[in-house]
């Protein structure tokens, strides 16, 4: 006699309670009872036969809705999550996603979880329970294993316009090292007009894409305008990382008299610490950060950046993912470099 779920007597049988029993996730069941990559022949063997086993029979309406669009759209945030308290660009990306999707009746499913590993089982996750039609994803890793997983189970997909690079099947639909170069030519080019000679960048963590472009281009531009390559220190984000890596720079022997940093949040944290830090800004030290927002704004002196409208790419990212889950044709995209933006921490008129 075939076994029945926990419960009332004749209850139907679930996904969830096949789960159980098989000793596997619900996205797995869901891979194996819909003929979907993403286990192993093993493992939809035996999910198919504890379905029979358990007398599980796919009703009417859960077969309309596999066929159905989810009308949500999945974004998730590989991300300590004690830098998403301070850094304010995330909530100006998903603004300009959510003015897309709103208009388009669509939702925005979203998760911060601490590394790509916890997101490529989230993706996974919400692509087999088909919680989500494509996602966005962010922060491209060397080697990232979501490209791999979107790759592999099909999963519509958009990345971060010009910062993110890459997407299966060879796509690059962002902007390479020449925007990244074109930034950094204006930046110096900006510090050596002012008399500066030693620069130094405070980076982010290796192990992003956007890093190890910015890395390449600030060899390149340096080199060029200054003879060699200004020092690098690699940081996490932080304000705390930020500080550190700028009394590490500070306690050198010909210490920098202008340092660019790869993020607003150290930046700011610089300029506020800047007496416990021993120094005048932007008389001792001119400090210029790599993305602009309101803590550049409302900083004392104000922050000379980098300048891009996040808001607008999070609107381009959106509108990119339903390009292709709409099936509509796609139009040519124009990515905004960053620009200077010169304010107090690197002028004193």
């Amino acid at each position: 006699m075939a076994r029945t779920s926990e419960g009332a007597a004749g209850a139907r049988p679930t996904i969830r309670d096949i789960a159980r029993v098989a000793g596997v996730s619900k996205a797995s069941v869901s891979y194996a009872l819909n003929d979907l990559p993403g286990v192993s022949e093993e493992t939809r063997a035996r999910v198919r036969a504890t379905a029979t086993e358990l007398g599980w029979r796919p009703s009417a309406a859960a077969r309309s809705l596999s066929r159905a669009r989810a009308g949500a759209v999945g974004l998730a945030v590989a991300r300590d999550v004690r830098l998403l308290e301070e850094e304010p660009y995330y909530m100006r990306f998903i603004a300009g996603m959510e003015g897309v999707l709103a208009r388009e009746g669509v939702s925005l499913l979203l998760s911060v979880v601490p590394d790509v590993d916890a997101a490529v089982e989230v993706l996974r996750d919400w692509w087999g329970e088909r919680r989500v039609d494509g996602v966005v994803l962010t922060d491209l890793r060397v080697e990232d294993p979501r490209v791999a997983l979107v790759a592999e189970l099909g999963i519509p997909c958009a990345v971060r316009p010009g910062v993110d690079d890459r997407l299966p099947g060879g796509e690059r639909p962002g902007v390479p090292v020449e925007a990244e170069r074109r930034s950094f030519v204006e930046v110096v080019d900006h510090l050596v007009g002012l008399g500066h000679r030693r620069l130094a960048r405070v980076a982010g963590p290796r192990e992003f894409l956007h890093t190890r472009r910015r890395d390449v281009a600030w060899a390149e531009v340096t080199r060029s305008r200054l003879g060699r390559e200004a020092p690098v220190v690699v940081a996490d984000h932080t304000s705390a990382g930020g500080l550190a890596a700028t009394r590490d720079l500070l306690a050198r022997a010909g210490p920098p008299t202008a340092v660019v940093y790869d993020n607003d949040v150290m930046a700011a944290a610089v300029v506020a610490e800047r007496e416990s830090l021993g120094v005048r800004v932007p008389e001792d030290l001119a400090v210029v950060a790599g993305e602009d927002s309101m803590l550049c704004r409302l900083a004392s002196p104000a922050i000379s950046c980098l300048h891009r409208d996040v808001v607008a790419d999070g609107a381009q990212s959106a509108r990119s993912l339903l390009e292709v889950v709409l099936g509509r044709r796609s139009e040519a995209v124009v990515f905004e470099p960053h620009r200077l933006v010169v304010r107090g921490t690197t002028s004193t008129g």
